[in-house]
């Protein structure tokens, strides 16, 4: 059983349908966030817009992990890479619940905190720029909230890759 499963992570980790469902899914993710900003007119909050950097960030590394799946190395540090933005998305995920619930009590103003010679706010201010403060975020579907799905999103990504990332590991120092 374990061997199976081991064997099944192992063609994961090498697939093209793993970066491409990343890719997909983020995209989609990011359509979701523009559609209830843009046509649903609800605007974005520091942390919605944080979330849409780390899934940006996301699509980008899942583009390299694609074209670069065959090298063992590179391959093992896109893996590792998803799981570091995993976590970041899952800890502002929680955050944005967090808010939205009232079990976390933080100050969520208008800046991004990024550098000046990294003012994408500014750059593409329909994408990345904050519009209000946080306090709620819309239902997507099913009464389920927006935050809520990107809490239960994240925390299944970030299991997700943590597997597929140490099976890429071990296979980098496997003696063949």
């Amino acid at each position: 059983m374990l061997n199976t499963i081991i064997k099944q992570l192992t063609l994961i980790s090498h697939s093209r349908w793993y970066w491409w469902l990343l890719i997909i899914g983020g995209l989609a993710s990011l359509a979701v966030g523009l559609y209830h900003q843009h046509v649903l007119e609800e605007p974005p909050c520091l942390l919605c817009i944080q979330v849409r950097l780390l899934i940006s960030l996301l699509v980008i590394i899942a583009i390299v992990g694609l074209f670069t799946r065959q090298n063992k190395w590179i391959n093992a540090i896109a893996h590792i890479s998803v799981v570091l933005t995993a976590v970041g998305l899952a800890e502002r995920s929680y955050q944005l619940l967090g808010t939205e619930r009232g079990f976390v009590f933080s100050d969520c103003g208008f800046n991004l905190g990024l550098p000046a010679w990294f003012a994408i706010d500014e750059w593409l201010p329909w994408l990345y720029r904050v519009e209000t403060t946080c306090g709620y975020t819309p239902e997507v579907i099913f009464g389920i909230t927006m935050a809520e799905a990107l809490m239960v999103l994240s925390v299944l990504l970030l299991l997700l890759s943590i597997c597929v990332s140490l099976v890429s590991l071990f296979q980098i120092f496997k003696k063949d």
